[in-house]
């Protein structure tokens, strides 16, 4: 396992950790679009083997060798969905949104999988970046795009004031039928 932070590695978002609890225990996670992989450090430190998929992987350094970490340098924007055929425990996406893959997201979840996605939306051109509206979700545009095939265990649209004010909206969606224990050990 990796105990190490990198330097350049935010604290994981509050949104994953209040949900952490849903991820089968010891299953594979796609940390898509992972930047320093502030999320894939956090998911092994707790026993996940985690496949960490980003354009760029430099900030992935530190934690090239580990035996439970597969590094990924993808073009996610262009291509075929790189995912199809494989499935995870848990997709994590945060602040990266290419809506092409909300098609194909659901298909990698097996079941019981958990998808926990936030990014910026309508609204955040106030507060600074993104600004285009390519790249802002619209009033409930998560809910749409995956509200159909997956059971909605939380959703959130409004603004943040921390770290600093953005508008974000958060999905947490399990490939599941019946109820979800919401508060875990």
């Amino acid at each position: 396992m990796n105990d190490c932070k990198s330097a350049a590695s935010p604290e994981p978002s509050a949104w994953v950790l209040r949900f952490l609890h849903l991820i089968l225990t010891g299953g594979r996670v796609l940390d898509l679009a992972c930047g320093n992989g502030r999320h894939t450090r956090l998911l092994v430190d707790r026993g996940h083997p985690v496949t960490a998929v980003d354009i760029d992987v430099s900030g992935l350094a530190d934690l090239v060798g580990d035996p439970h970490i597969e590094i990924r340098e993808l073009d996610l924007e262009n291509g075929e969905p790189p995912f199809i055929g494989e499935k995870f425990a848990a997709v994590i996406v945060s602040n990266y949104l290419h809506r092409p893959h909300f098609a194909w997201l659901p298909d990698t979840l097996q079941p019981g999988g958990i998808l926990l996605m936030e990014t910026f939306a309508q609204g955040n051109e106030v507060y600074g970046r993104p600004r285009n509206s390519d790249f802002l979700l619209g009033p409930g545009e998560l809910l749409s795009a995956f509200g159909t095939r997956l059971q909605v265990v939380a959703y959130e649209h409004g603004l943040d004031l921390l770290p600093g004010p953005a508008v974000r909206q958060r999905i947490c969606a399990i490939n599941a039928a019946g109820c979800v224990a919401l508060n875990g050990t």
